[in-house]
């Protein structure tokens, strides 16, 4: 078989519902135009936007669009040009991984050009083949791929069941029996938020089983990072355990809205992961512009509460009259509020109904999320409030959602399937007026 006929015939797990409800454009690479906030529009229409990252409302701050484009104007894009250890270095870089760094409570930071690929090399970078992985269950895509780069042969790394303290002491056991026997080390790695569930990860009792085992944390803190704890240094804060935690990772694309991630460390560790990433070693240096704009969003979120205060009332808001609805929201203990959908005998065709009709006719849009997504027999709609929206948003959301849970239990979505995403929904009138 030619390679790109097999291509061609396969979009994979993901791409393939995309092309079974002709959903490209729609449900997957929709594009939302106009100002980033919470009022957007698609395909024409104006929807209230439920689906951005922008956790703390900094994307669209007119104090950081005025330094963003400042810092544009006068460095332009191109400059540092290199990579970090070659011709890309400069003093505001060092400058933001020092306030970083302290913010965090670690010695030293290490800034990564991006997110998913940098947690990956940092993986890669600090185990070899003697070494030993323990990980949760449900962590995100790029610290599997991170896993996947490690040198050991895949018996050697262990899969602990979700947020399950248990079953990691029982696989801390088998590692360290592996360790011993090659001479080599163990890296616990986990979340501090899920980014699908909303859960917190038990981060205090991991940290407390080092009195017992000898292991280093890596922990993924991307949406807990400028909004969990009291300072917002995120999930170890909250829970009191930063300083168990070795590896500090968070990336720059959720609360500070941009490009860019870093991880925090004792400075030797920093040192030697500056020498040994090879996504850093070999990439061109984080543009200075994302430099300046890093350190102002830092700034401000560290000098001001206001923005987390904000996105926290809209979240309890939110969350509580989800709740109040019936609807089944999980355990999110963050912003991150998932809303899982049961008993579908439509299955995905039945939700990406119901989806167009949030969409199309009450005008609020968020994500539907499906296997490989989250784990196979789930399906959800996501909902990610931020410090943006008002709390007459929240009450028109919630209203829509009222009428979606009446539809539900009338099975108006079963029965009004579309296996297309249409130019308009295609909804009788008797429905649309309920």
């Amino acid at each position: 078989m030619d390679l790109f006929e097999k291509l061609r015939n396969n979009l994979g797990p993901i791409g393939s519902p995309a092309r079974e409800f002709n959903g490209h454009h729609y449900f997957a690479f929709p594009k939302l135009e106009g100002e980033l906030g919470p009022r957007m529009r698609f395909r024409g229409k104006e929807v209230l936007n439920w689906s951005l990252n922008n956790y703390l409302g900094l994307g669209n701050h007119p104090e950081i669009r005025k330094v963003d484009a400042e810092a544009a104007e006068q460095w332009g894009l191109a400059y540092p040009m290199g990579a970090r250890m070659m011709s890309g270095n400069s003093d505001l870089h060092e400058q933001f991984e020092k306030e970083l760094a302290e913010f965090v409570g670690k010695e030293d930071a290490f800034l990564l050009n991006y997110g998913y690929q940098g947690v990956m090399s940092a993986i890669e970078a600090v185990v070899d083949h003697r070494d030993v992985i323990v990980y949760d269950a449900e962590c995100h895509a790029c610290l599997i791929d991170g896993i996947r780069l490690h040198k050991a042969k895949m018996g050697e790394y262990y899969k602990f069941n979700h947020n399950d303290i248990p079953s990691l002491e029982k696989n801390l056991q088998r590692a360290t029996k592996v360790a011993a026997e090659k001479g080599g080390s163990i890296l616990v790695i986990t979340e501090g938020v899920f980014g699908m569930s909303g859960k917190v990860g038990s981060l205090d009792q991991i940290v407390a089983l080092k009195e017992k085992y000898d292991f280093r944390l890596l922990v993924d803190d991307a949406h807990g990072f400028g909004t969990m704890g009291a300072t917002g240094a995120g999930v170890g804060e909250m829970l009191g355990c930063q300083d168990g935690i070795d590896l500090y990772f968070s990336t720059f694309a959720k609360s500070m809205a941009a490009i860019g991630a870093f991880i925090a460390a004792d400075h030797d560790i920093i040192m030697y992961l500056k020498y040994n990433m090879r996504s850093q070693t070999y990439a061109k240096a984080l543009p200075m512009p994302y430099v300046v704009g890093g350190l102002k969003r830092l700034d401000m979120i560290r000098n001001s509460s206001a923005f987390r205060d904000k996105l926290w009332e809209n979240v309890r808001a939110l969350q509580s009259g989800l709740r109040e609805r019936g609807f089944d929201i999980g355990d999110t203990q963050s912003p991150v509020t998932p809303v899982f959908l049961h008993n579908l005998d439509g299955g995905v065709a039945e939700v990406a109904t119901l989806t167009k009709d949030l969409r199309e006719n009450m005008g609020v849009f968020c994500s539907i999320v499906v296997y490989p997504v989250v784990p196979k027999g789930t399906i959800m709609l996501r909902i990610i409030p931020t410090a943006a929206h008002t709390l007459d948003d929240v009450e028109y959301t919630l209203n829509a959602f009222s009428l979606v849970g009446e539809r539900l239990e009338k099975g108006y979505y079963k029965q009004n399937i579309a296996f297309a995403a249409p130019k308009t929904l295609e909804v009788s009138a008797e429905a649309s007026t309920e």
